[in-house]
């Protein structure tokens, strides 16, 4: 981090009650044998398309510095740490939002497919990462 000069890393720490609850027992599964959540972060001031360049990919090479030591096949993601390059929805479909909801919501994404097409078949709540409702 010191190398590459301007990102940030935030580890909050699990274990304990976090352990105890079920992966399934809410959307989140990031519990049991994940010791922390990591969140990377860059931020600027100045103007421009060079500065951005820069921090971005100061980002993403620590990101991918970090690699080895975070969870693999598939890598995850949290949620509330947006990461809309592991994918965004094209046209909200099932297949769009697997690609990120698995990330998120790992083996939840169904059961949250089945909520959303209950709730809001048409979709009207969404953003660029949210959970599809199944089409018929």
């Amino acid at each position: 981090m010191v190398q590459l000069g301007n990102v940030g890393l935030a580890c909050n720490a699990y274990g304990g009650r976090m352990d105890e609850i079920d992966d399934k027992e809410t959307p989140f599964p990031h519990r049991k044998g994940n010791l922390y959540k990591i969140q990377y972060s860059v931020n600027w001031n100045e103007p421009g398309n060079e500065t951005e360049m820069n921090r971005t990919s100061q980002a993403k090479a620590l990101h991918e510095f970090m690699t080895q030591f975070v969870s693999k096949n598939p890598r995850r993601a949290y949620l509330n740490y947006r990461d809309i390059d592991i994918g965004v929805a094209e046209n909200w479909s099932y297949e769009d939002g697997k690609v990120y909801g698995e990330s998120y919501f790992a083996g939840n994404y169904e059961r949250l497919v089945d909520v959303k097409t209950a709730v809001d078949p048409n979709n009207f709540f969404r953003n660029e990462q949210s959970i599809p409702p199944r089409t018929k």
